[in-house]
């Protein structure tokens, strides 16, 4: 592989031979102008639709691109990959698709859809382990033992220069460019962006977004190299990587020029944002670059801004409390805890006077033996839909100059 004067594990170079490579297998996916999250960003926002490829995700890039350079030695002995999700289906599908045996260990508790996917692409899946590390040793001794190829999700010149394809498309579609946004995990997918823009036009701003769950990527950057983080939860769990790579991180500290975070109720909203407005299903970590950009985390002023929506694929179950996690996050579904007199009529009062602000009661827990504060009183819990924080907020006033006692509850 050709390497660049500064000694980078990848080039622009590296980036255009994977284009070549790629070209006809992979989806050159949408990268349409957003009116309405332009308006709500003060961007210009263009949103790059990496949730459209066959497998739902941009991994499949990298893991193509690492497949085709394979010798026919290698490709007869097979790959093996270790992954809970996107990358273990884009090895699976592209491997499948050229004859090549491809095998992934995912951790025991991968969610069942997620393995039934990587099984019906065609590979082989070993469940192993508690966590993705102890899944991927599993994988490097069944690739020591069974002499197969292991592909690195992100720490791999050869898979960071596929996913940087994408900057080399965002330059074509997107012409006047000036910003490009992007979720880091371990850094593969925006060293290879990055890479591919600022080699091709150092004016692009390079801005990465990360879950302040598990911010790896800035703390490395904070630290001067590669550190590794306590493992936590997030709904971004496709950047859920608990230390950037050895070989991403010098590509990520020399062309990206700003790292931000976002929480996980952020996420939730940039989600319901994008199903609600664009029709776009993402994933956690497919929405973090937008609610980065949303919640104004970034220094960029109405930039003409590219965002990455990185995969689509998400368990419906999750998405059902993501949903209503953003519903929380925008004031569209409070729950209230409403003190009332213990009298036959009190009930049917409330709910008229919330009836009366076009409020939409949706569940509510009345149980006066717990939430009785004495005999001559009790209390509901109310979950309600509204039409936002303004709403809201015209509804406690009302409550409290009715002389009701009420709070949040969280």
């Amino acid at each position: 592989m050709s390497k660049s004067i500064n000694n980078l594990s990848i080039s622009l170079a590296d980036v255009q031979a994977a284009r070549e490579r790629l070209r006809g297998s992979i989806y050159y996916s949408p990268c349409a102008h957003s009116q309405v999250l332009s308006a709500q960003t003060g961007q210009q926002i263009y949103l790059k639709l990496e949730n459209l490829q066959m497998t739902g995700s941009f991994k499949e890039r990298g893991a193509l691109n690492r497949i085709t350079t394979l010798s026919p030695e290698q490709a007869k002995r097979g790959v093996v990959a270790a992954s809970a999700g996107n990358h273990a289906q884009g090895v699976a599908y592209h491997a499948t698709k050229r004859g090549i045996r491809a095998l992934i260990v995912m951790p025991l508790a991968t969610p069942l859809v997620k393995v039934t996917a990587t099984r019906g692409f065609g590979a082989e899946v070993v469940l192993h382990g508690a966590n993705y590390d102890e899944a991927c040793d599993e994988a490097l001794r069944i690739c020591m033992a069974e002499e197969m190829t292991f592909i690195h999700p992100f720490d791999d010149p050869l898979v960071m220069a596929g996913q940087g394809t994408i900057g080399l498309e965002l330059l074509e579609q997107v012409p006047d460019l000036q910003a490009v946004a992007v979720p880091i995990g371990g850094g593969g997918l925006i060293g290879g962006i990055a890479c591919a823009i600022k080699e091709s036009r150092p004016d692009i701003r390079v801005i990465g977004v990360q879950t302040s769950r598990l911010p790896s990527m800035a703390a490395a950057i904070e630290q001067h190299g590669p550190v590794t983080l306590e493992s936590a939860t997030t709904i971004a769990d496709g950047i859920a990587v608990r230390r950037a790579g050895d070989v991403t991180f010098p590509v990520v500290q020399k062309y990206v020029d700003e790292i931000v975070t976002v929480d996980e109720d952020e996420v939730a909203s940039a989600i319901l944002v994008l199903l609600e407005r664009e029709k776009t299903l993402a994933e956690g970590a497919g929405a973090t670059a937008l609610a980065a950009l949303i919640q104004k985390k970034t220094t960029l002023t109405d930039e003409r801004t590219a965002v990455i929506v990185t995969a689509g694929n998400i368990d419906v179950t999750l998405l059902s409390r993501i949903i209503e996690r953003g519903l929380v996050q925008d004031g569209r579904m409070i729950r209230l805890r409403i003190h009332l007199l213990d009298k036959p009529g009190a009930l049917a009062e409330l709910t008229k006077l919330i009836a009366s602000h076009r409020a939409n009661i949706v569940d509510t827990l009345y149980n006066r033996a717990y939430y009785g504060v004495n005999l001559g009183n009790t209390a509901i819990d109310i979950t309600l839909e509204t039409r936002g924080r303004e709403q809201v907020a015209e509804l406690l006033a009302a409550l409290t100059a009715e002389g009701y006692v009420h709070s949040r509850v969280i």
